[in-house]
């Protein structure tokens, strides 16, 4: 039988993969998404529109926020699977206007865990962040870390998602996986990202900012070896607490609820002047840079133990820096976004 995923922020950068990752499988998808103006809609409408090629696919435009949205339209299509991905992102924006990560990230997810509740899918999984470890400095991260410092307001929002889905599960018996995802770039990214702002920059002659002075360390995460891990964790499935005959070293399942959180990630952190050279070499170009102090709620490094994931999923695909970021060079270019 053809199964059903309802994906929230399907017109965003992750969204659209997983989206067009899933339709290709043979999947039927509801996609849900704001469509809202944090960075070019047009951009969004460009993703939605190849998604719309396919006759599998079904776009709703509405805020999760909207009281009652979510309910029925799960109620109408019954998903078998819910992937959760809307969200105000970014971390610097959160300065800004922390009221859109409240009720996007916090009155949205509300909406969805009341949909869920009422109409539950065999599986949720719904995304977080690796923002949420915050001021921990023992690296590679591990989900079984504590993460209660949290330096950005954005990271605080998703850190409380996990908090509001693991009472949900608990308490409803609801099924959910939380992923943290670690720097995700690749072709059909957000305008908002290091990636996207540094290649248009150095396409218009412009010095690019260079934080904390060129010493941050990010784990990036090409795109589609993220989609291909959370597309594997679709049926592995956290049973509840009575199923349980075995345990993995590591896992991070809640005592009391069908609820468990997974690190995406390629660990292996990458200093930020060794990823602009690998722009640098994709563009044929060297970059003027502006170096600049770290900015609040940064973080200087991330790094993710992928154990956990591996575990559960086997080994995924681990594109080289080099290579993902020359698919997002010869992306931009060719869609000419300047």
């Amino acid at each position: 039988m053809v199964r059903t995923a309802l994906v929230t922020g399907s017109a965003g950068f992750i969204g659209f993969h997983l989206s067009r990752r899933l339709l290709a499988d043979g999947w039927r998808v509801i996609g849900f998404d704001a469509m809202t103006d944090y960075y070019d809609v047009s951009l969004k409408q460009r993703r939605l529109e190849i998604l719309q090629g396919s006759d599998s696919f079904t776009t709703v435009e509405a805020r999760l926020e909207e009281p009652g949205r979510l309910t029925e339209l799960m109620a109408e299509h019954r998903p078998d699977v819910v992937v959760h991905l809307a969200a105000q992102a970014g971390v610097r924006y959160s300065l800004e206007a922390p009221r859109s990560y409240v009720e996007s990230n916090l009155m949205g997810t509300f909406e969805l865990l009341e949909a869920a509740r009422a109409y539950p899918p065999a599986h949720m999984l719904m995304a977080s962040t690796s923002s949420v470890y915050g001021a921990n400095t023992d690296m590679p991260y591990a989900e079984t870390d504590k993460v209660d410092t949290q330096m950005s307001f954005y990271a605080a929002t998703k850190k409380s998602n996990e908090a509001m889905a693991h009472s949900y599960s608990h308490l409803f018996n609801l099924p959910v996986t939380m992923f943290r995802f670690f720097t995700v770039y690749g072709p059909w990214g957000r305008p908002d990202m290091a990636l996207f702002k540094f290649v248009k920059a150095m396409r218009e002659g412009k010095p690019i900012d260079v934080y904390n002075h060129g010493r941050m360390k990010r784990d990036f995460t090409y795109v589609e070896d993220l989609v291909e891990g959370v597309v594997r964790l679709i049926d592995v499935v956290p049973p509840a607490p009575e199923m349980r005959d075995s345990a993995i070293e590591g896992d991070s399942l809640s005592p009391v609820a069908p609820w468990r959180v997974v690190n995406i990630g390629l660990s292996q952190p990458v200093e930020l002047g060794d990823f602009i050279a690998a722009i640098e070499t994709a563009m044929g170009t060297e970059a003027a840079k502006n170096y600049m102090d770290m900015q609040p709620g940064d973080v200087p490094a991330t790094w993710a133990d992928t154990r956990l994931l591996t575990a559960l999923v086997g080994e995924l695909p681990a594109t080289p820096l080099a290579k993902g970021v020359g698919a997002f060079v010869r992306w931009y270019e060719e869609k000419n976004w300047d």
